[in-house]
């Protein structure tokens, strides 16, 4: 589009601008390329699993003890991959929760093995009905984990909204993608969020 063009006066004439949509656009192009040249780190939360939190007596073996994906929070996984993929990110490693809504969020991305990572499960107060402290060691545990890992090419961590919301202060939708940037210092900053819905 053609700054100062006639569809640009159009938007201005009826009050709305084109600037946020294109800086918008600039900025998932800027956040795609920076997973794809690596030293950064996808967070996804899982995609849609209707409902708070787990039963009490929930068991991370049997997923019918447990909330799943909606017939919605599969198609959005699915739209997830393929986003990734437009973007020019075919594969990737791929570390999920062991939560059942977290493995087949992360399988049907379609980029590549999904290997569970207790490091991104939930806090058990959290996923068992009721929101328990935070537990900041977790969240170090992570940070440690993730600088260990070759960060050469795209990483994706399937994980829970609250974790995500632990570890780098950031509230998330389903299948919405954080990306952050590892420092020297191990420390994760948020450099860019991008949704898929």
């Amino acid at each position: 589009m053609r700054p100062g063009g006639p569809l640009s006066r159009r938007l201005l004439l009826a009050g709305l601008s084109v600037l946020p949509f294109a800086n918008a656009r600039a900025d998932d192009r800027a956040a795609w390329a920076a997973l794809r040249s690596g030293g950064h780190v996808a967070l996804m939360r899982h995609a849609l699993a209707p409902g708070s939190y787990d039963p009490p007596d929930f068991r991370l073996d049997d997923c019918s003890t447990q909330r799943n994906l909606s017939a919605e929070g599969r198609a959005q996984a699915g739209r997830a991959g393929d986003l990734f993929r437009a973007n020019g990110i075919a594969t990737a490693k791929v570390h999920s929760s062991q939560w059942c809504r977290c493995l087949e969020t992360s399988e049907l991305l379609k980029l590549g093995a999904v290997k569970p990572q207790p490091l991104l499960n939930a806090y058990a107060g959290d996923s068992a009905g009721g929101r328990s402290a935070r537990d900041p060691e977790k969240a170090t545990a992570l940070r440690r984990w993730i600088a260990q890992q070759d960060l050469s090419g795209p990483i994706v961590l399937v994980t829970h909204e609250v974790f995500i919301e632990t570890l780098i202060s950031v509230r998330t939708d389903s299948v919405e993608i954080v990306v952050v940037r590892l420092g020297g210092d191990g420390a994760l900053t948020v450099a860019s969020r991008l949704s898929t819905t």
